[in-house]
């Protein structure tokens, strides 16, 4: 049975600090113990602000990064290289600066990719790559409590396959991949990072059991982190 575990630090620096040092001891277990890891990033202020501080962590040099599998959670349907997209984040934040093997990095497909503008197709192809388990699964919390790109009373949320297409996102832009709820529950650890007084009512309803906020859904086999900052945290009681 999953363990829920609730980590709260002073502020959103050092929250990135607190998450950045753990995903690397994550990583170096993994590969300790198997000689790969696998993990799935999610985009956002405070996910950039963890991989910059992983890349100037001196213990992050024990990372094999050509051993490591990278995923993403979700991803907004648009061209490739653009801002918006949460690897053009990532690969900005941390991973033009690392040696890693590019067959093992997995971003979800572009909207001037293969499938073109078909969000089904493009999802389609990405659940054919997905390889699980994940050892850590992060995912940012919206204020709505929606993670990834699963939103409260969306009809995706229903979604049993591995990957879906979101259309009518309440958050722009209105077309997105994402991985669902049965696919991020297959994870090894699932971490749950917010920050900020707008994460606030969420995180507390998330917490204290209301399971009309997706966060409250998303758990891992062995453990699920919340990784909070105090402005989080408040209402966790």
């Amino acid at each position: 049975m999953s363990k829920t575990l609730v980590v709260v630090v002073r502020d959103a620096d050092t929250l990135a600090a607190t998450v950045a040092s753990r995903l690397v001891a994550k990583i170096v277990d993994a590969q300790a113990e198997r000689g790969t890891a696998s993990v799935v990033l999610t985009g956002g202020r405070i996910a950039a602000k963890v991989l910059r501080t992983v890349k100037d962590l001196p213990e992050a040099k024990a990372i094999d990064w050509s051993r490591v599998d990278l995923w993403w959670g979700d991803e907004r349907f648009l061209p490739a290289g653009d801002p918006d997209r949460n690897e053009t984040q990532a690969r900005e934040a941390l991973l033009d600066a690392l040696s890693l093997d590019p067959a093992r990095v997995h971003p979800m497909p572009a909207s001037d990719g293969l499938d073109g503008d078909n969000a089904e197709a493009a999802a389609a192809r990405y659940a054919t790559e997905v390889r699980m388990p994940f050892d850590v699964l992060m995912l940012g919390v919206g204020e709505d409590g929606h993670v990834a790109s699963l939103f409260p009373e969306h009809p995706v949320l229903n979604e049993t396959g591995t990957t879906a297409a979101v259309h009518n996102s309440p958050k722009p832009p209105p077309t997105r991949i994402t991985l669902t709820m049965p696919t991020i529950q297959e994870a090894d650890e699932v971490w749950l990072i917010a920050a900020g007084p707008d994460k606030t009512d969420a995180v507390g309803a998330a917490l204290n059991g209301d399971k009309s906020k997706p966060a409250a859904h998303a758990t891992g086999q062995s453990r699920t982190y919340w990784l909070l900052d105090e402005a989080a945290a408040a209402k966790r009681y």
